[in-house]
């Protein structure tokens, strides 16, 4: 596989702390990867390592195959939690400026801020200051700030904080299209519902480690109980009665004269016996396992981690 992003046993420290301890992470090339973990875990230094605000202690990080170096920074596009525009400083001329830092011309900025303004529909904000906005619309101008010079690598912290649901989903589907183009991404958030829609792989980290690693759909699998949903029709209260007391149902929910309920099976076996038992009872509408969510995971990875 081709990847992007390297770091190799990336340790950092602050004073008495450890923020990352012999970190590890292979981030491939036009994917969006998901780096989680409670606050204090070691995610935000991580980033920071990245876009060069600190360095490491000890290890090496590498970019699209080289040391990572200053001459990288122009390849970066990062859009913190805390943003950071300035708010009496009319939007376009900032826009305009925070874009010759990253090495556009005054001209190139001007076109391509006019063809982002004009694809959020946000034209007639460009000689307002960002004071005069609210969150969710300065958040509109802290993307297309972070986007503008076609980065190689997006660094999404906490991206829809202040968005209302119409504009998050804007966002959403703007992300998904740089990923379409080729772009990185690196994507941080507490939100477990977004992590599993858009990322393809994820980093959980606590307590400045790794604990695990790889694409959404493997970690979801590798942390499924057995557990499987079933609905049923056309059976007996008698017969649901007898399922709960003999096979451990639990979470029965009845709507009208059907009867969907959760149960863990061992293995295949068992699972077969089920289904051919219940097909004497009653009309199986649906049998599938339960695979957990990211929040499930990431709830069961972190306790299980402070054993």
């Amino acid at each position: 596989m081709d990847y992007f992003i390297v770091a190799e046993n990336v340790t950092r420290t602050y004073e008495d702390k450890i923020a990352l301890d012999n970190f590890n992470i292979k981030i491939p090339r036009g994917c969006i990867y998901g780096i989680l973990g409670p606050n204090g875990a070691g995610k935000t230094t991580f980033i920071r390592i990245i876009n060069q605000i600190t360095k490491p202690d000890s290890g090496k990080i590498f970019f699209n195959g080289e040391p990572l170096q200053a001459k990288h920074i122009s390849h970066i596009g990062y859009m913190p939690e805390e943003r950071g525009l300035y708010k009496n400083m009319q939007i376009g001329e900032q826009a305009i400026y925070l874009a010759q830092l990253k090495g556009m011309s005054k001209a190139e900025a001007k076109s391509r801020l006019e063809y982002w303004f004009d694809k959020l529909k946000i034209e007639k904000w460009w000689n307002r200051k960002l004071s005069e906005l609210s969150k969710g619309m300065a958040q509109k101008i802290q993307f297309v700030v972070t986007v503008l010079h076609n980065p190689d690598l997006l660094i999404f912290d906490e991206p829809f904080s202040g968005f209302d649901p119409v504009n998050a989903n804007l966002i959403r589907d703007e992300i998904l299209e740089l990923k379409e183009k080729g772009t990185t991404i690196l994507f941080s958030s507490h939100r477990m519902e977004t992590v599993e829609e858009l990322c393809d792989y994820v980093a959980l980290i606590n307590n400045s480690k790794k604990i695990l690693d790889g694409s959404v759909k493997e970690i979801r699998h590798k942390f499924k109980e057995g557990k499987y949903k079933i609905t049923i029709t056309d059976i007996s209260i008698t017969d649901i009665n007898q399922l709960i007391q003999l096979k451990q149902i639990d979470k029965v929910i009845q709507n009208d004269n059907e009867y969907s309920f959760s149960i863990t099976i061992s293995d295949q076996e068992n699972q077969k016996s089920l289904i051919t038992e219940l097909s004497t009872k009653g009309t199986i509408i649906s049998f599938y396992e339960e695979i957990p969510s990211m929040n499930q995971v990431f709830i069961n990875a972190v306790n299980s981690n402070k054993l």
